[in-house]
């Protein structure tokens, strides 16, 4: 298997849980409250070492109690963390979460260190990164540090992949030097200004990007599954759908995790598209973020017995 290297954002998640989630200028009574580790990058990178992958996460946290903790929870977890950075002058990366009844969210985040892990900091680990297999990232760190990354792991051969997460428009320098782009379907149509409201959509603003430099594209629909676009055509992936969803919070960075799990080891992208299926299908059905992620033995037991396997090879 090769080396997973996660660049990204490490949070610690303060959430409570509502019957609906506020409309502006509204105050509602909570009920559960809970602390827990979060961030997409620190997220994924749990997804990654839990799944069964070759992981190192380089984040940056503050100096105080929840940095100190969040380097706790990557070691326990199996992560590399020796790359992580602590700064004295930030505080640890912040989110306030508040999720409903059906297991939608509404999520704020202050970033705090996330936002002063700099290229300057990527060239103290660039060793790390040039030997990676596949480097994946996201958008809770500044993007000239997700582009100084993607300049120097595509030159040396590694597949670049981005969870444009939260959506921005990105250069066309950054997207040429992607192997993969896994946004939702609003990101997508951020990032493309084409609606997503149809499949036609999705798969026309997936070809957008592809014209961008992109090689391979994945857009995760929900409950309509995940599409992707490439050199080899369009592959749908149907959702593994879940009778009862509790938080939606982290499954798209499970997803992200289990995907680069299953490339890493040379699974077709069909493949890792249904391995990634089946790993947040089962987050969704748990509170919390980083808690919510399954095991490898979990989300393999769950392709076998769904059959989504047979149903794309066949």
């Amino acid at each position: 298997m090769g080396k997973i290297v996660v660049v990204g954002s490490s949070n610690t998640d303060l959430v409570v849980r509502v019957k609906e989630i506020p409309a502006p200028g509204e105050t509602v009574i909570g009920e559960d409250y809970y602390v827990n580790p979060g961030g997409k990058g620190a997220n994924q990178a749990v997804a990654v070492a839990r799944l069964g992958g070759d992981c190192a996460f380089v984040t940056k946290v503050g100096d105080d109690e929840y940095g100190r903790r969040a380097i706790r929870n990557f070691e326990a977890e199996g992560i590399d963390a020796g790359h992580v950075f602590m700064d004295k002058k930030a505080h640890t990366g912040t989110a306030f979460i508040v999720v409903d009844d059906k297991g939608e969210n509404a999520i704020t985040v202050s970033s705090g260190a996330n936002a002063r892990l700099l290229p300057s900091d990527v060239d103290t680990v660039r060793d790390l990164i040039e030997a990676a297999d596949i480097v994946l990232m996201q958008l809770e760190i500044p993007v000239r540090t997700i582009e100084h990354v993607a300049e120097i792991a595509s030159a040396k051969g590694a597949r670049v992949i981005l969870n444009p997460a939260p959506a921005v428009r990105l250069e066309p320098s950054l997207l040429s030097r992607l192997y993969m782009i896994t946004p939702n379907e609003t990101e997508c149509e951020i990032l493309t200004g084409i609606s997503t409201n149809s499949e036609a959509g999705v798969c026309e603003a997936a070809k957008r990007l592809m014209d961008e430099g992109i090689k391979n594209v994945i857009v995760t629909r929900g409950r309509q599954g995940s599409t992707f676009c490439g050199a080899g055509g369009q592959v749908d992936v149907p959702a593994i759908c879940q009778k009862k969803v509790v938080d939606t919070t982290a499954a798209g960075d499970v997803y992200n995790g289990a995907l680069c799990v299953a490339l890493a080891e040379g699974r077709p992208i069909p493949e890792a598209m249904a391995f990634a299926t089946a790993a947040s299908s089962i987050a969704v059905t748990r509170r919390g973020a980083q808690p919510s992620i399954p095991t490898r033995e979990e989300a393999e037991a769950l392709l076998r017995t769904n059959g989504l396997l047979g149903r794309l090879r066949g």
